[in-house]
């Protein structure tokens, strides 16, 4: 333990270091500002599991399970097959039955007709590094009436930005369906959870979603797309600060030295440039359930190979579906560790998992349908080093599915024993599953007294 301490200590003399160097949208670096980063930076070194006691139990007896049970049928590899994948896509978008709870995150709130009156169970049911994430949950509802956004200093009462400056825990919730229009990027404060159920909650055409500096927010059932870069000025980004922003750069979802992030059921498509980033030290991070489409640059997970202070970056990416018109990075890794389980990739461009300085990749049970491009086979992508470098780096593959020629090089040691609690590592299912577990990816149309 007298070693974690020294570490934790020099990671914090190292963010004083490179605080009035980052970027993240900050104008002017105030003490205000200052503060909060390193306060926030150690919360995030608290959520970061470096060497805990009980590590293996979960991850080993699932080795055992999943060697040892009766290997699924084998799927084709034909682009006949491939086709009849994406009709399967387009149809269960159709699904008019009974509800259905497909996943362990879902079966935890969803096909419960008193969901309206029990909002806060949602924060029970994240898994994965994100699971601390309680949003919310310990504050009031608050509504959002006012899909108008006219005043980043001092928003009006009612609007979406009133309610994520508030400096107590919120769970924000909609009096009916809208589509808001930012005009400038929307930074939300501590312990807040956006939920959008209930009503169908668009956010297209301006800036996006910017957590920087804060901790516990939950953000669920919303549409993001469109997202463009916005002009900077004065912005509140907090109850009691105001400060100067440069322009946004048309991110949908942006998460920058933060922690206890949960990001489920949001639609996310066709934005300026990036659909999630989770840079600068921010990590206790999970995004699930989501749908992706019409994108290049999907998800950025450490933005500099030169920030040696992601390495306590942390994601869990589970059961969500990169669909039509994705071109890479689902997602893109840079130092930390990053548990990628479940998910569908039906459609890439050039590659689905790539990244460079080292980071460690587990993939689970994923399902991964190449393109048809022989040149675009490879699911998995390395930057900025020879084989003999990234030979070392632990990217592995276990219980994942490949299709019409899809192939994941695998490099570094097998993991073995993992440095997290039971609890981190969710436990996957094959890859022949995926399809199914990702079924109901992106906003759920939820109707108030009835299952989701």
């Amino acid at each position: 333990m007298a070693g974690s301490s020294c570490k934790v200590a020099i990671v914090l003399v190292a963010f004083a270091i490179t605080i009035p160097c980052l970027e993240g949208g900050i104008g002017t670096m105030d003490e205000f500002l200052k503060e909060r980063a390193m306060e926030a930076h150690e919360i995030a070194l608290k959520s970061y599991v470096p060497d805990p006691t009980n590590v293996t139990s979960q991850h080993n007896n699932l080795h055992v399970k999943e060697t040892t049970r009766k290997k699924p049928k084998k799927e084709s590899n034909s682009t006949t097959t491939t086709r009849r994948e994406m009709t399967e896509e387009k149809d269960k978008k159709k699904y008019k039955g009974p509800c259905l709870a497909l996943n362990p995150i879902d079966r935890c709130w969803r096909c419960k007709k008193s969901w309206a009156k029990n909002r806060f169970k949602l924060a029970s049911c994240v898994k994965g590094f994100g699971r601390r994430a309680t949003g919310g949950s310990k504050g009031k509802i608050y509504t959002v009436s006012d899909p108008s956004d006219d005043d980043p200093v001092d928003p009006k009462e009612g609007t979406l930005r009133y309610g994520v400056l508030q400096k107590d825990p919120l769970w924000i919730i909609f009096s009916k369906s809208m589509i808001i229009k930012l005009n400038y990027e929307l930074l939300i404060s501590s312990d807040k959870t956006i939920d959008g159920r209930g009503h169908t909650v668009v956010i297209k055409g301006g800036a996006g979603l910017t957590m920087q500096f804060v901790n516990n927010i939950i953000i669920h059932g919303l549409k993001i797309h469109h997202i463009k870069s916005t002009p900077g000025g004065m912005i509140r980004d907090s109850w009691d600060h105001v400060g100067t922003r440069t322009r946004a750069d048309g991110d949908a979802i942006s998460i920058f030295g933060s922690s206890n992030i949960w990001i489920d059921h949001i639609s996310l498509s066709e934005c300026e440039d990036g659909l999630v980033d989770i840079i600068q030290g921010s990590t206790a991070i999970t995004v699930s359930n989501c749908h992706m489409t019409k994108h290049n640059d999907v998800m950025l997970f450490g933005a500099s190979d030169t920030f040696s202070g992601d390495k306590i970056m942390q994601v869990t990416v589970a059961f969500n579906h990169f669909g039509q018109g994705l071109i890479q990075r689902m997602p893109r890794c840079r130092w930390g560790f990053f548990h990628v389980l479940n998910n569908d990739y039906t459609h890439w461009i050039m590659y689905a998992i790539g990244g460079s300085s080292g980071p460690t990749i587990l993939s689970q049970g994923n399902r991964f349908i190449a393109p048809d491009d022989d040149k675009a086979k490879e699911v998995t992508h390395r930057d900025y080093a020879e084989p003999p470098v990234w030979g070392k780096w632990q990217w592995r593959s276990e219980n994942d599915v490949f299709m019409n020629g899809a192939k994941f090089i695998q490099s570094g040691k097998p993991l073995g024993k993992l440095p997290f609690n039971k609890g981190y590592l969710m436990k996957p299912r094959h890859g022949s599953q995926a399809n199914r577990l990702t079924r109901f990816a992106g906003t759920l149309k939820c109707k108030v007294g009835n299952p989701c």
